[in-house]
C-alpha cells in the first residue's frame, strides 16, 4: 500500500486547542457574563424605580415573580450544568439585584448556623438582611409587627412529623405564608477534641436527638443527651465546654470551629425538613401553588368529612392534614389543611366557598408556590 492511499485513511489531524486558547476564550465570555449581569442589575433597578413611583415602597420582592424566573431558567437549562445549579445562580443573582435597593429582612431560628439559616439562603439567596432569633414566637411576632419583611419556620419534618410550636403560631399571628423550601437534614457529630472516647455529654435540639437516636444508642451509649433551642446553639456551647459535642449542621461546625467526628448519623438517610417562608403580603398564582387552611368543624359525627367532601367531589388534592387542641374547650381540635392550588383558582374558590358555610373556623393561611427543589 502506497503512502498516498495511507494520507486517505488516515487524514492528519487538527492541531489541539492550547490550553492558553482555552482560558481566553473563558476570560472573553467572563467579561460579556459581567455586562450582562450589570444590564440586568440596572433594569432592575429601573424596576423598583417604577414601583416606587406607584407607591410601593415597604418591600419589592414579589415571590410568584421569582418562581417564574427560576422555572423558566431550569426549562430552559441545555446543560452541562445541573438544574440545581442554574436555579442557585440566578437565586442570587435576583437576590444581589434586589438588595440593591433594600436587602429583604428575614427572620429565622439562631443563632447563625441552624438549618433554619440554610433555609433562609436557598429560598432568599445569600443578599439577605439576615436576623437570628431566639424562638419560633418571636419570628411569628417579628414578621406580624414587620420588624422583619419575612421569616423562615420549620413546619413538619419526614421523620419525626410536624413541628407542633409552628402550627400553633399560625392560630394568633397575623401573617400569610408567602412560600415554602425543603431541606436535606445531614447530622454530624463535631467537638472540640478529635477524640470521640473522651465525649461525656451531647448538645442538640430534640428533633434532631430523636433523628440519631439509634445512632446515638449504638456508638454513644450510655451518654448524657442534652436538648436545646437549636443545633447551632448547640454547637455553641460544645465549642465553650471540654467533653462535650453537637449534633449540627456542617455550617453550625465552621461557625463554631469544631470538628467534625462522624458525618451524616441520621437514622433516615432521606431526612427532610420542610420550612414555610411568612410574611404579611399575598401572593399571586404561579400555576404551581398550595394553599393553607386553619379551621375548625362542628362537634359531631361526620363533621370532618362533610368538610373534605367538596375537594373530593371537584378534584381538589389535599397533601396535608393536621389536627391541633383548640385549647377553647377539652377535645375541641383545629384543623390545618393543605390543598393543591391558589385560592384565586375557580374550582378551588368555589371549595372554599363551600367550606365557609359548614365550619366554625375558616382561616387562608396563604396560598404560595410549591417548593422548587431540582436536586443534584
Amino acid at each position: 500500500m502506497n503512502g498516498e492511499s495511507m494520507d486517505n485513511r488516515n487524514p492528519p489531524m487538527h492541531s489541539a486547542v492550547s490550553l492558553k486558547d482555552i482560558r481566553q476564550e473563558i476570560d472573553a465570555l467572563d467579561d460579556q457574563l459581567l455586562q450582562l449581569l450589570s444590564r440586568r442589575a440596572g433594569f432592575a433597578e429601573q424596576v423598583a424605580e417604577i414601583k416606587q413611583a406607584a407607591g410601593e415602597v415597604s418591600c419589592f420582592y414579589r415571590p410568584e415573580r421569582e418562581v417564574e424566573v427560576l422555572q423558566r431558567a431550569a426549562e430552559n437549562n441545555p446543560g452541562p450544568l445541573s438544574d440545581a445549579a442554574i436555579t442557585r445562580f440566578f437565586r442570587e443573582v435576583m437576590s444581589e439585584c434586589l438588595a440593591l435597593e433594600q436587602p429583604l429582612r428575614v427572620a429565622f431560628l439562631g443563632p447563625m448556623g441552624t438549618f433554619s439559616q440554610q433555609a433562609a439562603y436557598k429560598h432568599f439567596g445569600q443578599a439577605i438582611a439576615a436576623r437570628p432569633v431566639a424562638t419560633l414566637d418571636e419570628i411569628f411576632r417579628e414578621v406580624a409587627s414587620e420588624t422583619s419583611q419575612y421569616g423562615v419556620v420549620p413546619v413538619e419534618n419526614s421523620t419525626e412529623g410536624s413541628i407542633t410550636q409552628t402550627l400553633d403560631g399560625f392560630i394568633h399571628a397575623d401573617v400569610l405564608i408567602a412560600g415554602e423550601v425543603q431541606i436535606r437534614i445531614h447530622h454530624n457529630l463535631m467537638a472540640l477534641s478529635t477524640d470521640q472516647t473522651a465525649i461525656r455529654e451531647v448538645f442538640s435540639h430534640p428533633q434532631s436527638l430523636a433523628q440519631c437516636r439509634l445512632w446515638l444508642e449504638r456508638h454513644l451509649p450510655g451518654i448524657r443527651c442534652t436538648e436545646v433551642s437549636s443545633n447551632a446553639e448547640a454547637a455553641r456551647r460544645a465549642s465553650q465546654t471540654p467533653g462535650t459535642a453537637a449534633i449540627a449542621g456542617v455550617a453550625a461546625a465552621a461557625h463554631y470551629g469544631l470538628a467534625i467526628l462522624a458525618a451524616n448519623i441520621e437514622d433516615e438517610p432521606d431526612n427532610t425538613t420542610r420550612f414555610l417562608v411568612i410574611g404579611r403580603s399575598p401572593v399571586g398564582p404561579t400555576g404551581h401553588d398550595k394553599t393553607s387552611l386553619l379551621l375548625a368543624t362542628r362537634n359531631h359525627p361526620g363533621a370532618l368529612a362533610s368538610v373534605l367532601e367538596p375537594f373530593a367531589r371537584l378534584g381538589i388534592g389535599l397533601s396535608k392534614i393536621e389536627s391541633r387542641p383548640s385549647r377553647r374547650v377539652v377535645w375541641d381540635y383545629l384543623f390545618f389543611i393543605d390543598v393543591e392550588g391558589h385560592q384565586d383558582d375557580p374550582l378551588l374558590a368555589r371549595a372554599l366557598k363551600e367550606l365557609a358555610d359548614k365550619v366554625t373556623l375558616f382561616k387562608v393561611l396563604g396560598s404560595y408556590p410549591r417548593a422548587i427543589d431540582h436536586s443534584d
